[in-house]
C-alpha cells in the first residue's frame, strides 16, 4: 500500500471512531507524543490526553457526520477538508466546514495535528451596495 493511500485509511479510522464513539485503535493512529489543537483552542498532548479527551467528549456529545471531501499530501504532511456535524447534550447543534493540517511520523503515525473551522452560514456583506451589512452575531468559537 502506497503511503498516500495508508494515511488516508488512518484519518478514515480516525473520523469512523467519532461517528461510532469508539477506540479502534487510537495508538495505531497518533505517536504516543501526537500535539492535536482543535479549532477553536484546546490542544491535547500526547496519546493519553488525546484519548481522554475523545472518551470524555462522547459522553456529551453525538459526532453526526463527519464528511471528508479531499485530500492533500505533500512529503510527511497531509490536509484533508471536510465537513461536520454534530449534537451535544442540551440541544446544541454545531455544523461546519474545516481543514486538518497533519504531520506524520517516520513510522506513519499523526504526530501533529491541527484544525481550522468555516462557518457554513456565510452571505454577501456587499449585497445591496458599496457598504457592508454585516449580520448583527457573534462570532463562532473558531
Amino acid at each position: 500500500m502506497k503511503p498516500m493511500d495508508r494515511r488516508e485509511e488512518i484519518i478514515r479510522l480516525w473520523f469512523q471512531m467519532w461517528l461510532e464513539k469508539e477506540d479502534r485503535g487510537m495508538d495505531t493512529v497518533f505517536d504516543k507524543d501526537a500535539v492535536y489543537v482543535e479549532s477553536w483552542g484546546p490542544e491535547y498532548q500526547g496519546l493519553d490526553k488525546i484519548r481522554l479527551w475523545f472518551q470524555e467528549w462522547n459522553t456529551r456529545g453525538t459526532v453526526r457526520r463527519w464528511d471528508i471531501r479531499q485530500f492533500f499530501h505533500k512529503d510527511a504532511q497531509t490536509a484533508v477538508e471536510w465537513y461536520f456535524q454534530c449534537g451535544m447534550d442540551g440541544g446544541r447543534e454545531d455544523i461546519f466546514q474545516g481543514i486538518s493540517l497533519i504531520r506524520w511520523t517516520g513510522e506513519g503515525k499523526i504526530a501533529f495535528l491541527q484544525e481550522f473551522g468555516c462557518n457554513v452560514n456565510r452571505y454577501d456583506p456587499y449585497r445591496d451596495g458599496p457598504v457592508p451589512r454585516f449580520r448583527d452575531e457573534g462570532a463562532l468559537w473558531f
